[in-house]
Parts: structure tokens; C-alpha cells; sequence
């Protein structure tokens, strides 16, 4: 039986290193929507059925969708409610439920794809409008004291290391593998 794949409404984001010369901004945006495309390359032609497969007993939540939406609410999480200052909502703000941002069963993986370019899009036009050196403004949460550089120097490192985290889990579902 073949399996169905994933069509993207859009083009994936293109897989380039920012200039050698490139200033502060435009390199840490740049290494960021860098580590964004690969994402979205280690989703590319799978079905939703092993975007969905868990393939690590220990962590039955991290699958490539669980970690798409996890990589969707980090984003949120880091720019809008910590350095913007908007509420405190979504599933990672679930204090029920650990996790609550992985559990995507039975979520499509193109419209979490979608959303999580629409808050990447949303993350650039925050960054592009505020100076480097503002910090965060919500008052419940330690984090938001960190400044703009900072939150965006973090999220290079986490959405860096869950792609490497897309990496492995994407081999072990269904073989594919590599770097470009």
C-alpha cells in the first residue's frame, strides 16, 4: 500500500547559509531561518501516518509532528508572551499536562507545517521591528529579562537541536537521512 504524502501549500524555505559578512541581525535571523528549512527537509515526502509514528520508547511524544508543533510553541513562547509581553497561553502553558505541545495525534503534518511558518513569519516581523538590545516584557516569567540577541541566539540552539533531534527520528522511521 502506498503511503500518502505530504503536500506543502507552500515552498519549503530554501536551505542557505547567511552571508560570511553578514551583520549581527542578519546573521542570527539568517542561521535561524537556516535551522528553520532543514525542519521542514526532514519532513519533506513523509505521510502523516509516520509523521506521527513514535519510534523512541523512552519519548513516545517526540515524533517529527510532535516536534514540529513543539518547535510552533517554542516561537510563540519566546517571542510573543516572553518578549512581547502577550498572555500565557497554549498547550506548553498546559501545567496539567507535561507536553501538552507534543500531542498533535491525528493533526495533519502540513497544517502544523503551516503553523509553524506562520508564527516563524510572525517571529521575523517582531525581530525586525525591535532593536537587539530590548528585553523581554512580561512580568511573570524570569526569561523575558533576556534581551532580543539573546532569545534569538537561544532559539538558533533549540530549533538546531531538534532538528538534529528530526534527524535521527526521521532514519528511524523510514530510513531517510542525510545532510546537505
Amino acid at each position: 500500500m502506498e503511503k500518502a504524502q505530504v503536500a506543502f501549500r507552500t515552498m519549503p524555505p530554501a536551505r542557505e547559509r547567511p552571508p560570511f559578512t553578514a551583520d549581527e541581525r542578519t546573521a542570527l535571523v539568517g542561521w535561524l531561518d537556516m535551522q528553520r528549512a532543514i525542519v521542514h527537509w526532514k519532513c519533506e515526502g513523509l505521510s502523516d501516518e509516520d509523521a506521527h509514528r513514535s519510534v523512541l520508547p523512552s519519548s513516545p511524544l517526540m515524533t517529527v509532528a510532535g516536534l514540529v508543533s513543539h518547535l510552533r510553541w517554542v516561537e510563540f513562547t519566546w517571542f510573543e508572551v516572553l518578549f512581547l509581553g502577550r498572555p500565557a497561553t497554549g498547550p506548553q502553558f498546559d501545567e496539567e499536562v507535561e507536553d501538552r505541545d507534543f500531542m498533535v495525534e491525528g493533526v495533519p503534518l502540513a497544517r502544523l507545517l503551516d503553523e509553524y511558518d506562520q508564527q516563524c513569519r510572525l517571529t521575523n516581523e517582531i525581530v525586525a521591528a525591535h532593536s537587539l538590545d530590548d528585553v523581554g516584557k512580561h512580568p511573570d516569567f524570569r526569561s523575558a529579562a533576556a534581551n532580543l540577541r539573546w532569545m534569538l541566539i537561544h532559539m538558533v540552539e533549540e530549533t538546531g537541536r531538534h532538528a538534529g533531534h528530526l534527524d535521527v527520528v526521521r532514519e528511524l522511521v523510514d530510513g531517510g537521512k542525510g545532510y546537505f
